[in-house]
């Protein structure tokens, strides 16, 4: 049967007429069914699934175990809002996330809806805090959709292009990106890459005027770059020095993706404020700010809040989630043999194809960049297009990242067997062949 089947291009027809287009799609199928690392679509085609739900599937699709806490849940109410009654699952869950994520000092936990809304909620959290207003953020970063986190993230298409006028009073400034930046190579490189936040004290804004400075540990949308281990330490001593607090966007990071529980485990950087979603609750919405004591504190009364923010069936998934990691090192385990895997497949890919430009990443969280050619270095999002287009047709998700969209990253789930793990990185290898023949002839003929 060809990808897309008869019955996701009906449905595409119906979408297309009352679905706005903005709203993207990385493939052209619809989903009928998902279990483990496997997806079916509406025409009965399987695929492994390197996508996750962007990220948030790292346990996989539809675990038992989860499953199971939702339908407790379900048993018991389904929504009061947190605002009007709370209940148990909110401060239990919250009491596990205190006790895990980095840093011995007490803290405290905001439970709302999405990523976005976990960052936009650690910014007015910083602010209410620090009594200052400005707020730096990075180049190639992504926080969000919403007004403030748009104009936080760091790539102006789609995100930002004809949105405007942006938020006031944020800052950016160039992410570590050895593979780019031709003083990449240096050893101190991730040392003066944060300096450059000094810079920005003598010539944008002073230091006792910023707030926070907001950080992804390894870029997620901006291409998976990983900056040098030096970089973040680093950043973390000038912003405590200037008494300024630094906020880990963990967002796509969290839950083992990088082999850790949390990626700012690798370097021992503790933040003062963590952003965490996606994978917390095994695809029900929800998301957290972590943080400080004092700071979290700092909001006065009816500051904080939403209606559905802490959803009691999204804390049920996520205290699930939560329990599977505390009682199963396995999981982590896992993770870091899934992500040698693949690094060892990701090195024969850069020898063997001359579109892939760079190879990358820390753990399961992996990218390839794809060129024209490893000379040039020049970014190709054909090759990069022609790869998932293969990939689905196939049998296997794929997602692309970075600012010209022509990095393929992978999000697996963790958990993944290693018999799909292989076919998955088999389909790939074929399709960077079939990209790298294609983009060859494309060259040849002069186009």
């Amino acid at each position: 049967m060809s990808i897309p089947g008869p019955r996701s291009n009906a449905l595409m027809s119906r979408r297309n007429a009352v679905i706005p287009k903005g709203l993207s799609h990385a493939t052209p199928i619809f989903v009928d069914r998902a279990e483990g690392s496997t997806v079916w679509d509406v025409d009965g085609n399987s695929y492994i699934d390197f996508a996750g739900g962007i990220g948030v599937q790292n346990l996989g699709h539809r675990p038992g175990f989860v499953i199971d806490a939702i339908q407790q849940q379900l048993n018991k109410y389904l929504h009061t809002s947190v605002n009007v009654m709370a209940y148990e699952p909110y401060v239990e869950l919250a009491e596990h996330l205190v006790a895990l994520t980095p840093g011995t000092f007490d803290k405290k936990v905001l439970f709302i809806n999405s990523g976005a809304e976990a960052v936009e909620n650690a910014v007015k959290i910083a602010r209410a805090y620090t009594k200052r207003q400005a707020i730096v953020a990075f180049t190639y970063g992504f926080h969000g959709r919403t007004l403030l986190t748009m104009t936080l993230t760091g790539k102006a298409k789609p995100y930002r292009a004809g949105f405007g006028p942006m938020a006031p009073e944020i800052y950016h400034l160039p992410y570590p990106y050895p593979y780019r930046d031709p003083e990449g190579n240096r050893p101190d490189y991730g040392r003066v890459s944060a300096d450059r936040l000094l810079e920005l004290f003598r010539t944008e804004i002073p230091a006792d005027q910023v707030a926070a400075v907001v950080v992804e540990p390894i870029t997620g949308e901006g291409g998976f770059i990983v900056p040098p281990p030096d970089f973040l330490p680093r950043l973390r001593d000038i912003t405590a020095e200037h008494g300024i607090l630094l906020i880990a966007d963990e967002i796509q990071t969290g839950f083992g993706r990088t082999g850790k529980l949390f990626a700012s485990e690798h370097t021992g950087v503790v933040p003062d404020l963590m952003t965490i979603a996606k994978s917390l609750a095994a695809g029900m919405p929800l998301s957290a700010v972590i943080g400080r004591a004092e700071v979290m504190d700092a909001p006065q009364v009816g500051g904080l809040g939403g209606t559905y923010g802490g959803n009691p069936v999204a804390l049920a998934a996520a205290l699930a989630v939560v329990k599977a990691f505390e009682q199963d090192p396995e999981i982590l385990a896992h993770a870091v043999e899934v992500g040698e895997t693949i690094h060892e497949r990701f090195r024969i890919f850069r020898q063997k194809y001359d579109i892939v430009g760079d190879a990358r990443g820390l753990g399961p969280m992996a990218a390839l960049e794809l060129v024209e050619s490893s000379e040039s270095r020049t970014p190709s999002m054909k090759a990069a297009s022609l790869v998932a287009q293969y990939a689905v047709e196939h049998g296997l998700i794929l997602m692309r990242a970075g600012m010209e969209s022509h990095v393929i990253r992978t999000l697996m789930p963790i958990v993944i067997g290693t018999d799909e793990l292989q076919r998955g990185l088999d389909i790939l290898d074929q399709a960077l062949a079939y990209a790298t023949e294609f983009s060859h002839a494309y060259t040849k003929a002069g186009r």
